[in-house]
């Protein structure tokens, strides 16, 4: 087996690198990848350097890992702020370090990717190998697996890293026949309240289209990407994901890309940017031009719901965060996320805090959980 640190994805061909992690997940097939890098939506000027990790045998590519180095902690969603601090306070240097993940993305997913015909267990071991031996060779400060499956998870605990214990809120089909189904499972109060919420967006006169990727025009692409970018102005952060991105996975993996768009009286106001596999639809990114009551929730829940049981999707994750998003049939899901810290001294205090917060956490989802408006007895 060979092994090898690669400065591009480009340096592996999209079906070589697609062969081994699928097309089904959308963020981590070639063209999602390989779409932020020819952006410049991950680089330098971001600090997100890219240094994925390969596995060869007899050239065949038989194992990836998408990692990067770090020199900042945003667009992660896996908060590690005050460790960072608390280095700086000691006189230690918490950046670069190293993480696998997708960027920008708190999607969780297998981030240890094998070909079908290779021998799992040899190539995951050597690349997670790889990945700390570089990382200390490299003189980094950590290295970080976020948003690992279940699969990785037993791995990497089971190779000495830390585990991290988060929260998102997902939504799961249960075979439901249309959205009335749905919201027949609900509690009386919760019930009239999502139908109060959508009956503001119809009484408002606004229509909701749903326009995958390669169904969309030009213009409807530079809206939405108006629409993303109208989000991080009004808030915080860097809209890193520019129209050239946009462009170039709506012609790579078009079916994959969903826009929920809002317009009234012919004028896009509003619109909600989703990924989806076969199974999943991923709610990513939301804005709007105009504000309207409940136009958020329409966009960027209900029609996620509707899809979803239209198309016969199984789950529905629209992001990180967000407790109001329990009364809407999105319910309490654990994340896990990996960590190696270099540092022999920080790395016992961290693994000690983490031990702490995993204690926190499951008595957080736990109390979530009691919060749900379905009626006693129905499935979520």
């Amino acid at each position: 087996m060979q092994l090898e640190v690669l400065t591009s994805i480009d340096e592996v061909s999209r079906d070589a690198w697609n062969a081994v992690s699928g097309t089904d997940n959308p963020f981590l097939r070639h063209e999602f990848l390989a779409a932020l890098e020819k952006n410049r939506c991950v680089d330098q000027r971001f600090g997100w350097l890219p240094r994925h990790l390969a596995a060869f045998e007899e050239q065949r590519l038989v194992g990836v890992v998408p990692l990067y180095v770090k020199d900042n902690s945003y667009g992660e969603f896996v908060f590690d702020w005050s460790w960072a601090e608390a280095y700086e306070r000691a006189g230690l240097a918490y950046y670069p370090k190293a993480v696998v993940a997708v960027p920008y993305t708190p999607v969780t997913g297998p981030r240890i990717l094998t070909a079908a015909s290779a021998d799992r267990d040899a190539v995951a071991t050597r690349l997670i190998a790889l990945a700390r031996q570089w990382s200390q060779s490299e003189n980094l400060s950590s290295l970080h697996w976020l948003f690992t499956d279940p699969d990785d998870t037993r791995r990497l605990e089971a190779q000495g890293f830390y585990l991290r214990l988060g929260c998102q809120f997902h939504w799961q089909n249960q075979g439901y026949r249309d959205f009335g189904d749905y919201l027949d499972c609900f509690n009386s109060r919760k019930r009239k309240k999502v139908r109060r919420e959508r009956r503001y967006v119809e009484e408002a006169g606004i229509d909701i289209r749903v326009v995958h990727g390669h169904e969309a025009s030009e213009a409807e692409l530079e809206v939405m990407h108006t629409l993303y970018r109208s989000t991080f102005d009004k808030k915080w952060g860097h809209a890193t994901l520019n129209l050239g991105f946009f462009r170039d996975i709506a012609t790579t993996m078009g079916d994959q890309l969903v826009f929920m768009i809002a317009s009234k009286d012919q004028r896009i106001v509003a619109g909600a940017i989703c990924l989806r596999s076969g199974d999943t639809l991923y709610g990513r990114h939301w804005g709007c031009l105009e504000d309207y009551h409940s136009l958020h929730f329409e966009a960027c829940y209900y029609q996620g719901i509707d899809y979803c049981i239209r198309h016969g999707l199984k789950s529905f994750e629209p992001g990180a965060q967000g407790e109001h998003k329990i009364s809407r049939g999105f319910l309490p899901t654990p994340t896990w996320s990996a960590h190696w810290i270099a540092h022999q001294g920080f790395s016992g205090v961290i693994g000690r805090f983490l031990n702490q917060e995993t204690d926190a956490m499951l008595d957080y989802i736990q109390d979530l959980s009691e919060r749900s408006p379905f009626r006693r007895g129905e499935a979520a």
